[in-house]
This record gives C-alpha cells, sequence and structure tokens, in this order.
C-alpha cells in the first residue's frame, strides 16, 4: 500500500522508521514546520523530517491545514501534495495538528492512528505522563481509526504494557514508541488482506491526559510522598519537578518515599542517601538533585556544594 505518514517527535519518528523497514511505499511524510532548539534557539528538524530527509522521502510541513483556517495556503499546498500522493492509507503518529474532514477522508482507507495508551483510558496530548502519574498497573499502545472526535475512533489493534515500579516518562515512551510501531506494520498488514476488525470504544473508563503545563511542575509537599514520588518520574524528562528551598529552585529527580513525619516542605534529616522531607502524609527521600543551570547529581554529590540542614524547609506553592 501507498502510506503517507503524519509525525513529528522521536515516538513517531520510531514508527515511520519500523514502516520503512518493512518496505511500506511512502510517497509523502507531513511533519511540524523546524523549531527553535537549544541554547542558540536555531531551527532544528523534527526527528521526522531528520529520518525523511535521510532516505530521500519527500516531506511537506503545513502550520495548518484548514483549507478556511489562517494558514489557508499551507493548507491548499499540503493538500495538493496528498492528493499527488495517492495515498492508500495515512499513518498519524504524534503529529500535532488537528487533521479536518477533508484529510480523514481523502485516503482510501482513512487514517490511523497509533496512540500511546489503552482506549479509552488517556485519551488526549499526554497520555504517558499521566498513566505514571496516576499510578497505573499499565498502559499500552492503541492503533485506531481516526474519525472527528479527539482520539474517539474505532479500536483495530491493541496490546498491553506493564509500568515498571521505576519507569519515567522516557523509559516507557522508548517501549511503547517501539510497539507502536510493531503493532502499525501489523495493522497494514492486516488491512492489506481485509483483516482488520474495528471495535468500539467502550462507553466506561474514559480518561483524559491534558497537556503538560510548565506550572504543574511545582512539587506541593502538601501531597501525599507516594502521590509526589509518581509526578517527580511523570515529569521526566519534561518539565521536571521542582521546590524552592532558601530562595533557589531545585529540580528534583528521583526520590523514594520513607518514614516520617513533619510539617510538608520541611527537611527532617540530611546524608549521602539522601535529603528526607516530609510530605502531607509520609517523607520522600530526594536522591538526585539539580541545581539551576547544573547538572543532576546524586544527593551525596549535590550536598558537598550545597548546604541543606534539617529544619529548612522547601516552600509551599500558592493555592
Amino acid at each position: 500500500m501507498r502510506v503517507v505518514f503524519a509525525g513529528t517527535p522521536e515516538f513517531a519518528a520510531v514508527a515511520l522508521r519500523q514502516l520503512h523497514a518493512a518496505r511500506c511505499e511512502i510517497p509523502l511524510v507531513l511533519t511540524q514546520p523546524d523549531r527553535p532548539a537549544g541554547r542558540g534557539m536555531k531551527l532544528q528538524a523534527s526527528p521526522v523530517k531528520a529520518f525523511s530527509q535521510a532516505e530521500g522521502i519527500p516531506v511537506a510541513q503545513p502550520r495548518g491545514l484548514r483549507l478556511d483556517g489562517k494558514y489557508a495556503d499551507d493548507a491548499a499546498a499540503a493538500r495538493a501534495a496528498l492528493i499527488a500522493a495517492r495515498p492508500d492509507v495515512m499513518v498519524v503518529a504524534a503529529y500535532g495538528l488537528i487533521l479536518p474532514a477533508w484529510v480523514l477522508e481523502l485516503p482510501r482507507l482513512g487514517c490511523l492512528n497509533i496512540h500511546a495508551s489503552l482506549l479509552p483510558r488517556w485519551r488526549g496530548a499526554a497520555p504517558i505522563h499521566r498513566a505514571i502519574e496516576a499510578g497505573d498497573a499499565q498502559t499500552g499502545i492503541t492503533v485506531m481509526q481516526m474519525d472527528a472526535g479527539l482520539d474517539t475512533g474505532d479500536m483495530l489493534l491493541a496490546e498491553p504494557v506493564v509500568i515498571r515500579p521505576d519507569d519515567t516518562t522516557a523509559s516507557l515512551h522508548d517501549r511503547l514508541a517501539e510497539l507502536g510501531g510493531r503493532l502499525i506494520v501489523e495493522a497494514l498488514e492486516l488491512a492489506a488482506c481485509g483483516g482488520l476488525k474495528p471495535q468500539r470504544q467502550p462507553t466506561e473508563g474514559i480518561t483524559y491526559a491534558h497537556k503538560i503545563d510548565k506550572a504543574e511542575a511545582a512539587i506541593d509537599w502538601r501531597q501525599g510522598a507516594a502521590a509526589i514520588e509518581r509526578r517527580l518520574r511523570a515529569f521526566d524528562p519534561f518539565p521536571g519537578a521542582a521546590g524552592v528551598l532558601a530562595g533557589e529552585t531545585l529540580k528534583v529527580w528521583r526520590a523514594e518515599p520513607c518514614a516520617g513525619a513533619g510539617r510538608p516542605g520541611e527537611v527532617l534529616t540530611v546524608g549521602e542517601a539522601g535529603i528526607e522531607v516530609a510530605c502531607g502524609e509520609g517523607a520522600l527521600r530526594l536522591i538526585e538533585l539539580q541545581r539551576p543551570g547544573g547538572r543532576r547529581l546524586p544527593a551525596a554529590a549535590f550536598l558537598q556544594g550545597h548546604r541543606v540542614a534539617p529544619g529548612m524547609a522547601f516552600d509551599t506553592p500558592a493555592d
């Protein structure tokens, strides 16, 4: 089949590489426009664009796809490119633009989306982060037939993945990306012989994975230790979780719940094993931290250059 691919970050690039390795015919790739990145804020191609260019696959980067929208010229050019590509199907993975009806209807077999959760749980923008933050025991990949709703289409294939106790968004992302690539290749093989069996999503168990806001990075020590520890892992690598101690914002990357009690945010003990801080329920031992402009450091190394003493207290964020 002729497969048009739409995606932007590394999660999508993994799937594109697997489709390419499976010798799918890919006449066109859609990805987001280049964005400023790094210290110099130079324009940087997305991982999907970088791979496509290396393999000689044509790339389009419309700023929008609505023919009557702000970027109508971009949308019209993208429409012409899609028509010329004559796709049997479009595969979509973390593209970043809403697909209007004309896109969904253009390929003969429609648009298939690789979604990083077991739908209908965690529809939306940040399913990996929210699954870890919520303490879910498992998540997975769902390949679905896209429709006009937000991740509401019929499910075509799904496979679960266990969330490990030490999983961060980064580590879970990598396993899900590999699984997503494998499942979309399998889905296209089934589609080629009419073997896909769409299933409607259940009407119960629907949750939404709202986009991560940088403001969520502030650690609220009034929460329980277990909930804070999950959030640290959910926000690794972005946006990170941070607390303010003695006027300095410190990022906390790794921690573990421990016994202890005190005023939320109060430093209880300090040692090579970590900095124990009282929470709304229990305490948290901070074992990897980072100062502004510095590197991630184990607690023992962090304490060599930064004074922390029992009785000090992290600020509690305003409600």
